[in-house]
C-alpha cells in the first residue's frame, strides 16, 4: 500500500497501532475551558453548590464528593448529561478539542457520536463502575474511535484501564479461556498487562475502543470527572450503531455532498 502521510502523522499512527491508545497535550485549551465551565455551571445550578472563584475550577471538580449524597449521584450526572447534549457549542468546542488528532488518525470526513457521554467517579463509589468490555463485543463498528477528555488530572484508580495491543493478541488467540467468564473473573486474568492511563487537564486521550478497558473503584480522594464521545470516518462501515441514530455527520466534504446528491440525467 502506499503512503504518502507525513513523518508526524506516520508517527502518531504508529504509536496508536503498538500502545492502542495516543495521549495528546493541547497548545490552545480553549476549548477545554469551554466544556469544563459549562460543566461546572451546571453544577452549580443541579446541585445547588456554589459556583467556584477563578482558578478553583479543579479543586471544586475534585472536592465534588464533598458537597453532595452519593444516592443523587446518578441523578445528577445525567441531568447534566442532558443539559450538555442540549448545547451545539458544546458539541462543536468537544469536536475543535480533538479535531486535530482525529483528523490525522481518522480522516478528515467525520461522524460523531450523537450524545456525549459523562463519567463521575467519587472516592468508593461502586455504582459507577465500568466493568471491563470492548466496545467492538458489544455492537460498535471496528472503524470507530474514543475521544476521552478529563476535566481534572487523573491517575492510578483515578482513571481508566486498557489492555495493550501486544497482551490482546494473546487473548483473542486464546479467546475460549476468557469469553465464559465474569467481566471480574476476565480482568483478574489479565490485570498484570493492564496499563493504568495517567493524564492531565489540557491534554486528551484517544484510544482503540476494540481493546478491553474500563475503571475499578475509585480509591483515590479525589472525584474523578471525564467525557468520552466515538467518532468515525463517515463513509468506513457501521456496526449496531448507524448514522442518524447514534451517529450524525460533522465534517462532510463538498466534493462528496455533491456526489451524494448527484443524478444522471434521465433520458425520455
Amino acid at each position: 500500500m502506499i503512503n504518502f502521510k507525513e513523518i508526524k502523522e506516520n508517527r502518531l499512527s504508529e504509536t496508536f497501532k503498538k500502545k492502542g491508545y495516543v495521549i495528546i497535550k493541547l497548545d490552545d485549551i480553549k476549548p477545554l475551558e469551554y466544556l469544563r465551565n459549562s460543566i461546572i455551571k451546571n453544577i452549580s445550578k443541579i446541585c445547588k453548590i456554589s459556583h467556584p472563584e477563578k482558578n478553583e475550577e479543579e479543586y471544586f471538580l475534585n472536592n465534588f464528593h464533598k458537597n453532595i449524597k452519593p444516592i443523587k449521584l446518578n441523578e445528577y450526572r445525567l441531568k447534566i448529561i442532558n443539559s450538555i447534549n442540549r448545547d451545539n457549542n458544546f458539541k462543536k468546542n468537544y469536536f475543535l478539542s480533538s479535531k486535530n488528532v482525529l483528523y490525522d488518525l481518522v480522516g478528515n470526513e467525520l461522524s460523531m457520536q450523537t450524545r456525549i457521554n459523562l463519567s463521575i467517579q467519587i472516592p468508593g463509589d461502586r455504582t459507577s463502575l465500568l466493568p471491563l468490555h470492548s466496545d467492538i463485543w458489544s455492537g460498535d463498528s471496528p472503524f470507530e474511535v474514543v475521544a476521552w477528555i478529563p476535566l481534572v488530572n487523573c491517575y492510578d484508580t483515578k482513571a481508566m484501564y486498557i489492555l495493550p495491543p501486544k497482551y490482546y493478541k494473546k487473548v483473542e488467540k486464546n479467546f475460549s479461556k476468557f469469553s465464559g467468564n465474569s467481566s471480574e473473573e476476565f480482568f483478574k486474568k489479565i490485570k498484570k498487562n493492564i496499563e493504568w492511563i495517567k493524564i492531565n487537564f489540557g491534554e486528551i486521550l484517544v484510544f482503540n475502543q476494540g481493546l478491553p478497558h474500563g475503571n475499578i473503584v475509585n480509591k483515590e480522594l479525589e472525584t474523578r470527572w471525564s467525557m468520552n464521545c466515538r467518532f468515525k470516518s463517515i463513509f468506513s462501515p457501521y456496526g449496531d450503531k448507524k448514522i442518524g441514530e447514534f451517529f450524525e455527520p460533522i465534517t462532510l466534504r463538498v466534493a462528496s455532498e455533491i456526489g451524494i446528491n448527484y443524478n444522471l440525467p434521465k433520458i425520455k
